[in-house]
């Protein structure tokens, strides 16, 4: 891509109901995690014949939460537990819903888990999950399994867990999963199991802040980091670099490099995972879901200059997801080349905005990193600098 051919760089407002918070943000718990409160309770009910007014979880982290249960029914065969997911101050369309599990006795030991009404059903690639498997992506799957575990012996016992939430398909119309083949519900989501209010103005104040207490320790690195998976395998990746150096930012890409320039930061990393890349690639500096898209012709030039064919390519330009335009490249053996291409156009992006805020603030322009990582966050595959 030559110069000329530069993206536009744009950094799109928040929406207007995420923008006006008076007070502290509130953080929340993801349907994982009340997926799994509720797997738990209903495992405890089923196993003693009590209904349960509370249940306590870990959460990856290995913090325990206790969770209310808003309803508990239990039979000799059968046991039902309603858990109500409470999001805080994200907002959420899954807030208020009904994570129901019931759970029932199997033969073999272990569990086996399945979706009911209102979760989802995966119909396309791309999401890291089987075709035809309900939406319940694997860190809650994860969650479920050990909530249940600390329930009874699944070495010895097995039980059939079906996690259902009545109106998810009402709840899903909101959300993009029908356009990313989601079909029929709600997804079962989380990575850390905590809802944190990334969507609003209070949380690129946040992003500011960390920003700044890095630069008033004299630390002279930013790592930016997309979420919790991409901050902990940035972490593994860099490890020289103190903790303060890695900054969560969400959305926010704009406001941070903006606050790194003003505090005269000679180097930003980037650490993001192929869908936020292409949109930094695009030009596009804030990146909430409402505001910005993955550009598939974007990576269909991608695919071509990284030297795939033109099948390829066009397969490419019809991906689900980037994360499927991922694994189609991953499937041809360009990943690595179109991994870097990726990268370094995001890169160009990223030194062309600090160039224009250093020459407002009269400061150097920072040298710009850029890392694709792995969907695990841990493993990386390209990385390029300008």
């Amino acid at each position: 891509m030559t110069q000329h051919d530069d993206p536009e760089l744009r950094e799109p407002d928040l929406p207007r109901t995420a923008k006006v918070r008076k007070q502290a943000l509130r953080t929340g718990w993801t349907t994982g995690s009340c997926a799994a409160a509720a797997a738990k309770a209903a495992t405890t009910a089923l196993t003693t014949g009590e209904t349960q007014a509370t249940v306590e979880i870990g959460l990856p982290s290995g913090q325990r939460v206790r969770f209310p249960v808003d309803k508990c029914t239990t039979s000799e065969t059968e046991a039902e537990a309603v858990v109500v997911k409470d999001a805080g101050d994200d907002p959420d369309v899954t807030h208020g819903a009904r994570l129901t599990a019931t759970v029932s006795w199997r033969k073999d030991p272990g569990l086996e888990l399945d979706g009911g009404v209102g979760v989802g059903v995966v119909t396309k690639p791309g999401l890291g999950l089987e075709l035809g498997a309900p939406a319940i992506n694997p860190v809650p799957r994860a969650m479920i399994t050990q909530s249940v575990g600390e329930a009874i012996d699944l070495a010895q016992k097995g039980v059939y867990v079906i996690i259902s939430v009545p109106d998810g398909e009402k709840m899903a119309r909101k959300t993009t999963n029908a356009r990313l083949g989601i079909i029929g519900g709600i997804s079962i989501l989380g990575t850390t199991g905590i809802v944190r209010p990334f969507s609003t103005a209070s949380w690129r104040a946040s992003v500011e802040q960390a920003i700044s207490v890095l630069a008033a320790q004299r630390e002279d690195t930013v790592v930016l980091c997309t979420g919790g998976r991409t901050e902990k395998g940035a972490m593994t990746l860099l490890p020289d670099l103190p903790e303060v150096c890695f900054v969560e930012v969400g959305d926010f890409t704009g406001a941070a490099l903006r606050r790194a320039v003003e505090h005269g930061l000679t180097r930003v990393i980037f650490a993001g995972m192929a869908g936020k890349l292409t949109k930094l690639a695009a030009g596009v500096l804030m990146t909430h879901y409402t505001r910005s898209k993955v550009s598939l012709n974007l990576l269909k030039d991608i695919t071509l200059a990284a030297g795939g064919d033109h099948d390829l390519a066009e397969r490419v330009a019809r991906a689900n997801t980037a994360r499927h335009a991922a694994e189609l490249w991953e499937e041809a053996g360009l990943l690595p080349a179109a991994g870097r291409e990726l990268c370094a156009r995001a890169a160009r992006v990223l030194s062309r905005f600090c160039a224009e805020q250093a020459a407002r603030e009269d400061q150097t322009t920072p040298e710009v990193h850029v890392i694709m990582v792995d969907f695990t966050g841990q493993t990386k595959i390209a990385e390029a600098a300008v």
